[in-house]
């Protein structure tokens, strides 16, 4: 790992602490309290440094079926989501109480996927978080289950805190779990899998000891790396590690080596930004374009320019995330596009001198409808 990437790890500014239903309850029977009074000690010791903290934590379903009595998790979702809104009035409470014990105060932010897919609400819940981190205050992120539903569930709060990451600027992302890290092949059925101790997150073969169905079986680590993905588009490595190691998020901020660091590079952040793009869940409007920006942005690897686009659906603005459409109704691409709906509809078909007039632009530049670096050909 070059020295970059160990300043990254050993020095970070502003840390994104995850930590899983697995050790924040007890086997599903409710939150455990000790644990977290531990993590938010360390929490809190950090933070006396100067360091600024942004928690993810999960447990809130496990707790509200604890505080209704209920014999088992619910399977129907209006009762998981009742769950969670009761449950979420524990999690918070104890978090609240744990940290502010230790002279540290806390908020509660809410997200659904919905909230993040475009730009004007992304920025506004950036601002809001990094108001709260001004103010000294440790924010508390959840999923907000109780109104999320399909396409606009974050799906687990790996990816959730990959997102919160990215909404802060953190310059490490800390996944506590309950296993040591990534390992070559099952611990527990090999003797000889070995610890993954330092790899790129871009690294294909981590998908296949950590994918779904692969030798890991269940898809736990591989919700993870995906995750460490998501964080890498925004320069932020990621440490999967176990949340039960003593010291352990005081002991990986000082950069010490625990469980998989996983490391980003500018090459690796334009992958992470095309795939994270690809796979996006909901999209602000759609771009219909002619044959020939067609073939430029699919054959020959261009940027879209006004003049290829025909037609603008949708309401939205600079730097949502658009889809890109043959006029053929054929789904070519999504990407984060250059100006918001009024103005697009405005230089359809209009070449870059013309663009320039009508919006009054002087710089060549910024003429593009979706540039190359931000487009994900489907």
């Amino acid at each position: 790992m070059d020295n970059v990437m160990e300043n990254q790890l050993k020095r970070p500014k502003r840390v994104v602490v995850k930590i899983g239903s697995s050790l924040l309850t007890n086997n599903g029977r409710g939150l455990d309290r000790t644990a977290i009074y531990e993590w938010a000690r360390q929490i809190a010791t950090v933070h006396a440094r100067g360091i600024e903290v942004v928690l993810v934590s999960s447990g809130a379903i496990a707790e509200g079926v604890v505080r209704m009595n209920l014999p088992e998790r619910p399977k129907k979702l209006p009762a998981l989501q009742a769950c969670a809104s009761i449950g979420q009035m524990g999690l918070i409470e104890t978090w609240w109480q744990a940290l502010i014990q230790k002279g540290v105060q806390s908020s509660q932010i809410l997200l659904t996927h919905d909230d993040l897919a475009h730009r004007s609400r992304y920025l506004n819940i950036s601002q809001t978080m990094n108001q709260l981190i001004d103010w000294r205050v440790v924010p508390v992120v959840n999923e907000n289950d109780t109104v999320s539903f399909g396409e606009i569930k974050f799906g687990d709060n790996d990816t959730l805190g990959a997102m919160s990451a990215t909404l802060v600027g953190a310059d490490l992302y800390i996944i506590l779990t309950d296993q040591e890290g990534v390992f070559t092949d099952n611990p527990r059925t090999n003797p000889d899998a070995k610890l993954i101790q330092s790899e790129r997150a871009m690294a294909d073969y981590l998908f296949e000891v950590a994918g779904d169905g692969g030798k890991w079986g269940s898809g736990g680590m591989l919700t993870k790396i995906r995750a460490a993905r998501l964080a890498a588009m925004a320069n932020c490595p990621t440490v999967i590690a176990n949340g039960k190691v003593e010291n352990v998020i005081t002991r990986l901020v000082d950069g010490e080596s625990i469980g998989t660091r996983l490391t980003t590079d500018h090459a690796d952040r334009l992958i992470a930004k095309k795939q994270w793009l690809a796979t996006h869940i909901r999209v602000a409007g759609t771009l219909i374009i002619d044959e020939g920006a067609a073939g430029a942005i699919t054959e020959q690897g261009k940027s879209l320019l006004p003049v290829g686009v025909v037609e603008v659906q949708g309401d939205f603005d600079a730097g949502d995330v658009v889809e890109i459409v043959s006029r053929q109704k054929v789904r070519l691409a999504v990407g984060q596009v250059g100006f918001d709906s009024s103005q697009a509809k405005q230089i359809t078909q209009k070449h870059t001198d013309e663009v320039l007039q009508i919006l009054g632009l002087t710089d060549d530049d910024k003429v593009v409808m979706v540039h190359r670096d931000e487009m994900a050909l489907l």
